[in-house]
């Protein structure tokens, strides 16, 4: 049998050594593209400046596609590259980036942060230009109070603004749905599972009607959403105290995500697939499941060419989540220190995280804008999703936009996280068993926040 786990570090590996093959590539991006003049604008007759904007995530990723589009349109002395160098942030883009941001060179001049590397990121000040330089400051009254304290340093440098946030829901395969006699309308199958044990027993239900489909990709999609449902409930941690003390064995949170995940795996519900693996999207396109976690930003990669794809388009559809709710993942946009341009980066970045570029994001990949101004445009609450049968995400996600609460991410959260899925996904495929996958998973953690 093929060992999954070691594969998938294998894979990590390669990935990373792709990565680095691109450094050259990278530092051009921020290198001398066109002179500068003294106030940092284009010297007059200068070639434009690129401004490489490096991201992560499956499918349509940060849905840059069309604000890049049509900013490059427009503009003659800043063009924008948007490099989407992963689909694997704990695992590969963000081990890669602090080798970068470490050593000076390498990182764009706007990278992508998931919220796991944003305790890490605010502890290093040294790695960033300070945006308020650039009048970025302005843009406080566009955010909730929490995203924007969350790109503040610890030493009151304002490095970082807020792309989207994650929201909830659950996606489901509408057709398949119908197979198992099972309501196909979402707002029916929302009513069947008001809590996960509902959602277990409608699992139960469509595996005795529809054998060649699991009902779950995997474990740790649902853990994750299980996690931050629980971690509301114990004062919005998860793996770390607000001392940034591990409590990985002390919070209740994450052993009650742990036990859902050991039960849904234990009674045969997943297609064992770890989330954004190769195996994860080729399984998407088969059909070989049927429901998965889907903050807002999942729909993008969902709907992505390498994953479900075109030919699944109408059958996928989007219900609410059991449990009520919760907030899985947003990321924000920074400019390293080492950019050769972090005036033209901060007009780049101020842009992508604007009111119409966030708008924009939304209708073309799903990403829910963390501008509050986007969030309320009539273009983002009305806004229906074709893809997914023209569901009516704009009030799905539009509606928890406001009462979303953070769960607190320690400065070792990400490397904490990939331990901890690691060791879900393994219990899932059966190399690690059962009886000693929670040691295993505390250890891990252990070792990795060391």
């Amino acid at each position: 049998m093929i060992d999954n786990a070691r594969r998938g570090r294998m894979l990590a590996i390669a990935a990373v050594a792709t990565l680095a093959l691109g450094v050259t590539a990278a530092c051009s991006g921020s290198g001398d593209n066109g002179g500068t003049s003294a106030s940092g604008g284009s010297s007059a007759g200068a070639a434009p400046i690129t401004i490489t904007v490096q991201t992560f995530g499956g499918g349509k990723n940060f849905g840059y596609k069309e604000a890049v589009d049509k900013w490059n349109a427009s503009h003659n002395d800043i063009k924008i590259k948007n490099d989407n160098l992963t689909d694997q942030f704990e695992q590969v883009y963000w081990p890669q980036m602090i080798q970068w941001l470490q050593s000076g060179a390498g990182a764009g001049d706007v990278v992508g942060i998931d919220e796991g590397g944003m305790g890490l990121a605010k502890a290093h000040p040294e790695w960033w230009a300070d945006l308020k330089e650039y009048g970025l400051d302005s843009r406080k009254s566009t955010y909730a109070d929490w995203k924007w304290q969350n790109g503040i340093t610890a030493d009151g440098k304002l490095f970082g603004l807020g792309t989207d946030i994650g929201g909830m829901s659950l996606c489901y395969r509408r057709d398949l749905f119908e197979k198992a006699g099972l309501p196909g309308d979402r707002d029916e199958v929302s009513k069947l599972w008001p809590t996960w044990d509902d959602f277990i027993k409608v699992g139960e239900k469509f595996q005795a009607k529809v054998k060649d489909t699991k009902f779950v990709d995997g474990t740790n999609t649902l853990y994750n959403v299980v996690l931050v449902q629980e971690a509301a409930k114990n004062g919005n941690v998860s793996y770390f105290d607000t001392n940034n003390n591990l409590i990985v064995d002390k919070n209740p949170a994450v052993k009650s995500a742990y036990d859902f995940a050991v039960k849904i795996s234990q009674d045969g519900l997943t297609a064992k697939l770890r989330n954004f693996t190769d195996e994860w999207k080729t399984g998407m396109k088969k059909s070989q499941f049927a429901t998965l976690g889907c903050p807002s930003w999942m729909l993008g990669v969902v709907s992505g060419d390498d994953a479900a794809g075109p030919e699944l388009k109408g059958k996928w559809d989007v219900a609410a989540v059991p449990g009520g709710g919760g907030n899985w993942g947003g990321s924000w946009l920074a400019v390293p220190k080492q950019s050769k341009h972090p005036k033209e980066a901060a007009q780049v970045l101020d842009y992508l995280t604007g009111k119409d570029a966030q708008v924009s994001v939304f209708n073309y990949s799903g990403n829910m804008p963390s501008n509050t101004e986007a969030q309320q445009d009539p273009a983002v609450q009305g806004a229906k999703n074709e893809y997914f049968n023209n569901a009516p995400v704009g009030d799905i996600f539009a509606k928890s936009a406001s009462a979303l609460q953070p769960v607190f991410l320690g400065v070792k959260h990400a490397q904490v996280k990939n331990a901890v899925e690691s060791v879900i996904s393994a219990l899932d495929d059966g190399s690690v068993p059962y009886a000693q996958a929670w040691q295993k998973l505390v250890d891990d953690a252990v070792k990795a926040a060391g």
